[in-house]
C-alpha cells in the first residue's frame, strides 16, 4: 500500500481502484455493500435496531476477506478511512453501471 497521503478524493480514487484490481476482491466488496444496504433497510423497516450492529461486520468483513485472501494487500481504509469509505460507494455504483467489472 502506498504511504502517500492523498489530499482529494479525485486524486485518491485511481489509487483505490488499483488496490482493487482482483475481480474476486471487487465481488467481495459488492456482496458486503449489498448486505449493508439490505440489513439497513430491514432493520429500519422492522424497527429491529439491534441489527444495525451487523453493518460493520457485513461491510468490512467481506471487504477485508477480499483484500487479505484474494487481493493480497492491506485495505486502503487502514490509512485513508474516509476516502476509502467514499471509494467503496463510488465503486459500488460503478459496478452497477458497468464501469467497474466483477465478472
Amino acid at each position: 500500500m502506498s504511504s502517500k497521503k492523498y489530499e482529494t478524493f479525485k486524486e485518491f480514487y485511481p489509487f483505490y481502484l488499483s488496490e482493487h484490481s482482483n475481480k474476486v476482491c471487487r465481488l467481495m466488496h459488492f456482496i458486503g455493500t449489498t448486505l449493508v444496504l439490505a440489513i439497513l433497510v430491514y432493520a429500519l423497516a422492522s424497527q429491529q435496531y439491534k441489527l444495525l450492529w451487523f453493518l460493520p461486520l457485513a461491510g468490512y468483513g467481506f471487504a477485508w476477506i477480499g483484500h487479505f485472501v484474494f487481493e493480497k494487500n492491506k485495505p486502503a481504509s487502514f490509512k485513508q478511512p474516509l476516502f476509502s469509505f467514499i471509494g467503496d460507494w463510488v465503486m459500488y455504483a460503478q459496478i452497477w453501471t458497468g464501469k467497474v467489472k466483477i465478472f
